[in-house]
């Protein structure tokens, strides 16, 4: 209460409305080999056609396509994934003249390249990738429009903008016009991808609305293909230089059109494990990216190890999910010694312990609709997507597995489908089968995590239950911080939390919780530490994983009271 030092009314506002927050459990992670978008630089993707759009098709590389298709399949259960393109040491960018570059990513052009002095002419392709030398970029300005090859694609000649009319400036726009020459980007070739009319030369132009018209600008900020890169070279005479403030006089107009098609781009599709490891590093930052499945697509021993012990352990609220690693002419990974089930084994063996993984039984195949072909995909996208498809039709602490909620989309076949005996063995080694019943579909028939010792995180529905109660509470315990430690905040954190568990006990996720936070935890010794302490006891919900039916035949003169019934 403030103090007054005459008679008055003072009005105090207090806030006791505080809830538990909901936190994202659906939000997915991949880093993978694409043909097209920025490097180590995490791009939200809602949608098949946006990774399309953003990350280019998949080719007949089997690292483009593995890694295209785990996205695609999780994005056919989910509409939340966040993608990460792997850098690769030969990636170029496609270039308007001389050397080639590389521009990682946006950050990476604007520290390096904005100021126009790569000299590799007006523009470079977006982005790295053999794929950009499928562009062709044409400009003109007022004196060479008529006879260009594009005239018909704009309304009329550029000319002199108003915003350049009013400052005594002439000559200010151009026209640019960007086109997909080979047809990789479209499949159509000589496409037209983008058109920027009456854009400016001066820096400081605007349009009527008051957005930036600057021709640099324009296409820096709204182009899918090209990063500006230098003003052209072949100017005529005039007062104002491209890039000035609009001043008076006219502008360098160009000598002739200025047209070319890209080259030098470079593709390198077969990334390091350092340069995957580096792109899954980036999701080890919890305060930045809110991630809850990551998924590992085609991934060695070593990189599943890397992100399991590196960014899921160091999170602790995500689950990494991975297939055994196959090998480049065989669709399930095997020696020709031995039963697939018992590679499977040993691929999980050299993986570490965790409830923060999940393993399945390997690959699927399913059809290529861009490339009109059939291809061997891991299945983790899919196991990933069935778990975020369970969030949105029931809770995370449901199981994903089973026929009700673990039915995989897009499968041709498998390439491995194990039978009753190999499905023991995988599921002793906490691998979970993905299996294909005649006339009932392939199924996820299986709900364990990584974690060898036996244990209730050793469930799927168990450890995401855990995550999601360790997430929401935690949220809401940091609005204890710098509070008193004394029975008023203690009561009013308990009051918080224990609504929320009840609602958790409701939707079928805990039997049962209780909630400390007294004088009993929170000593004097706590206190003066000037710590809080608040213990949850959970009784978690256990998913069925094995049914025992007993059929009992029964004379007609026997009572069911008397034999057990």
């Amino acid at each position: 209460m403030p103090f007054q030092l005459s008679p008055g009314v003072s009005v105090v506002e207090k806030d006791f409305t505080s809830i538990v927050p909901a936190v994202s459990s659906s939000a997915g992670a991949f880093a993978g080999t694409f043909q097209w978008g920025p490097i180590n630089d995490p791009v939200t993707i809602t949608s098949e056609n946006e990774l399309v759009s953003r990350f280019g098709k998949p080719n007949s590389t089997q690292t483009v396509y593995t890694s295209f298709f785990t996205a695609a399949n999780f994005l056919s259960y989910a509409n939340n994934l966040l993608v990460v393109r792997a850098d690769g040491s030969s990636y170029k960018n496609a270039v308007f003249s001389g050397t080639a570059i590389k521009v990682k990513n946006a950050d990476d052009y604007t520290t390096n390249y904005i100021s126009g002095s790569a000299s590799v002419g007006p523009f470079a392709a977006k982005w790295a990738g053999a794929i950009g030398n499928s562009l062709k970029v044409s400009l003109c300005d007022s004196t060479n429009f008529t006879g260009w090859a594009y005239e018909d694609e704009f309304d009329s000649a550029p000319g002199t903008s108003d915003y350049a009319s009013t400052r005594g400036a002439s000559d200010d726009e151009i026209h640019v016009i960007v086109i997909d020459e080979d047809g990789l980007f479209t499949g159509t070739p000589n496409a037209i991808l983008e058109k920027y009319a009456y854009v400016s030369k001066a820096s400081d132009a605007k349009k009527a609305d008051g957005t930036n018209n600057y021709y640099k600008d324009a296409i820096n900020s709204n182009s899918r293909y090209l990063w500006w890169m230098d003003h052209p070279t072949n100017e005529a005479d005039g007062d104002n230089e491209w890039g000035d403030a609009a001043a008076s006089g006219a502008y360098h107009t160009l000598g002739a059109a200025v047209t070319a098609s890209l080259a030098g781009g470079v593709d390198d599709l077969a990334p390091s494990d350092g340069n995957l490891q580096t792109a899954y590093s980036i999701f080890d930052n919890a305060e930045v990216y809110d991630i809850s499945l990551i998924m590992m697509g085609k991934a060695s021993s070593t990189n599943a190890t890397y992100v399991i012990n590196n960014v899921a352990e160091t999170r602790l609220d995500c689950v990494v999910f991975v297939s055994p690693e196959n090998n480049s002419t065989a669709e399930i990974i095997t020696d020709g010694t031995s039963t697939p089930a018992d590679d499977l084994v040993t691929y999980r063996n050299a993986l570490p312990s965790s409830s923060y993984a999940v393993i399945d039984s390997g690959y699927k195949y399913q059809y290529d609709r861009y490339n009109d072909a059939y291809r061997y995909v891991p299945l983790n996208g899919d196991v990933a997507g069935l778990c975020a498809r369970t969030d949105y039709q029931t809770d995370p602490w449901f199981s994903p597995a089973g026929y009700n909620r673990g039915q995989v989309k897009n499968v041709v076949k498998l390439a491995f489908t194990p039978n009753k005996t190999a499905r023991d063995t995988l599921y002793k080694a906490g691998i979970n089968p993905v299996v294909t019943f005649p006339g009932q579909g392939t199924v996820l028939f299986g709900d364990k995590t990584a974690l060898s010792k036996p244990s209730a995180f050793d469930r799927i529905n168990v450890r995401r239950l855990f995550i999601v109660l360790e997430k929401s509470i935690a949220t809401a315990a940091k609005y204890q911080l710098f509070e008193f430690n004394d029975s008023f905040t203690r009561a009013q954190f308990k009051n918080l939390v224990e609504p929320f568990l009840r609602d958790v006990q409701g939707r079928r996720g805990i039997t049962d919780f209780r909630v400390v936070c007294d004088g009993t935890n929170n000593t004097g010794e706590v206190i003066d530490r000037n710590e809080f302490a608040c213990d949850i006891f959970i009784k978690p919900n256990r998913s069925i994983n094995f049914i025992n039916l007993s059929f009992i035949a029964a004379r007609s003169s026997v009572s069911f009271d008397e034999i057990g019934g």
